[in-house]
């Protein structure tokens, strides 16, 4: 199942109930939800999964409940990162065990560490396990910083490294750096999605983000994937500044749910604290950033005739018309 990681993965948040638990029941409505809007495949419990702020017990529970709803459908790429090593190898262990495609394991937080100490890392995770490593790229969450050269040495000492999800910007130049080092990964970039365009332009395989609206980011890739570059790009820029909003530093987790609260994806917009609300005027921002992209109803799939069209799923009429 790994070479099927490619494309777009949406990285799937974690639903919360009023009480702030794990919702299973609208995990299961969110891993469907996203399979209609033609996601490649899924990445859980990564930080809009608010991984973070799960015990071990949720972070497999929403395991069991996203492999047995996704059901083989699409590879699932499971978050296995831990401060703890012997952790976050029997997360890697329980993951391919329930059927998980690849795991995605960032360092954890470590204070000047040599290239060995984090090739050491993913070598451990790799004698303990029998499946595919994607590596996070993620200097925001644990202030790791990987050179390409570092990537590099990685990739050629543990063959089950071929995935890097890389989000370490400048972005574009990264991919550039990585790829002058080595051919061996396949590489993703997320941040929302805001480069997605460039980063495919400079051979990126994918992206693995939480943008609310999948379907977008589908169309984008497979516009680009059968050679019109023309449509991706419009495609792309027509959605550009809600892709911009919704990923602010800060609030981008807390405006994600409640686009999929809006979406009908989700329950309850709730997140675990800490968290970061945002205010009445960002709402309305975020309104008017709908109504400008032409969505109308969140609610309904968005569905791509040509780069000019943008219909509402279950209706004849275009949403923009010029």
């Amino acid at each position: 199942m790994t070479e099927r990681i490619t494309g777009i993965f949406n990285i799937l948040a974690t639903p919360f109930d009023e009480q702030r638990q794990v919702d299973v029941a609208s995990l299961r409505h969110l891993v469907n939800f996203q399979l209609d809007k033609g996601v490649y495949g899924l990445t859980i419990l990564g930080v809009l999964g608010e991984a973070a702020k799960l015990s071990v017990d949720e972070r497999r529970l929403v395991l069991e409940t996203v492999m047995e709803t996704a059901a083989g459908r699409v590879p699932v790429v499971v978050g296995t990162s831990h401060p703890d090593l012997p952790t976050c190898i029997a997360l890697s262990q329980a993951a391919f065990a329930a059927g998980a495609a690849g795991v995605m394991i960032a360092p954890p937080p470590l204070k000047n560490p040599a290239d060995e100490d984090i090739i050491a890392l993913y070598s451990r995770v790799a004698e303990a396990t029998t499946g595919a490593i994607v590596v996070q790229d993620f200097p925001p969450v644990n202030g790791v910083i990987m050179s390409p050269a570092m990537l590099a040495a990685l990739a050629a000492r543990v063959p089950a490294a071929r995935y890097l999800k890389l989000e370490d910007p400048p972005l574009m130049e990264k991919i550039s750096a990585v790829r002058q080092h080595t051919d061996q990964f396949q590489i993703f970039g997320g941040l929302g999605g805001m480069f997605l365009l460039e980063e495919l332009q400079r051979g990126a395989a994918g992206t693995m983000t939480g943008f609310a609206f999948s379907e977008v980011l589908v169309a984008v890739y497979e516009a680009f994937r059968a050679g019109d570059q023309a449509r991706a790009a419009s495609l792309f820029d027509r959605y550009l500044p809600l892709i911009r909003y919704e990923n602010q530093p800060v609030i981008n987790l807390t405006l994600r749910k409640k686009l999929l609260h809006r979406r009908g994806a989700i329950a309850t917009p709730l997140l675990r604290p800490p968290f970061t609300p945002v205010d009445a005027a960002t709402d309305d921002e975020m309104e008017r950033l709908l109504h400008r992209c032409g969505i109308t109803d969140p609610a309904q799939k968005l569905v791509f005739s040509s780069p000019e069209d943008f219909i509402q799923a279950g209706s004849r009429e275009p949403w923009i018309q010029d």
